[in-house]
């Protein structure tokens, strides 16, 4: 049975980081690109981060781009979000999901599993 599950979230006041991880299992993830996802109420699930199964590849979206740093340890099936200045509009829950092509940023319907998400709140 596979799973991904984050932890990490919280509460932070604007400015601060938070440092999200997911750990995978019930499959070998270390060819599996890997991605963060985040969904504020009332609006879609975006795309936040992704890292091809290496690791050494990485995407961002523009609105973290130099704030959001993905990376992943595949000896422990663990991929991390470290996320700093954080801002109130970053507020959501944070998913991350799994890629089975490697390449890690691939269209939405082609990531196979996901977390349950976990709540980042940022407060002004």
């Amino acid at each position: 049975q596979v799973q991904l599950v984050e932890s990490g979230g919280g509460l932070v006041q604007a400015g601060g980081s938070l440092s999200l991880s997911c750990a995978a299992s019930g499959r070998t993830f270390s060819t599996d690109g890997m991605a963060w996802f985040r969904q504020a109420p009332g609006k879609e699930r975006e795309f936040v981060a992704a890292a091809s199964w290496s690791g050494g590849s990485t995407y961002y979206a523009d609105s973290v781009k130099g704030r959001f740093t993905i990376s992943r340890d595949n000896a422990k099936n663990t991929v991390y979000l470290q996320m700093n200045s954080l801002k109130p509009e970053d507020t959501a829950v944070y998913y991350c999901a799994s890629d089975p092509t490697g390449r890690g940023w691939v269209p939405f319907n082609e990531y196979d599993y996901w977390g349950q998400g976990t709540q980042v709140t940022v407060s002004s």
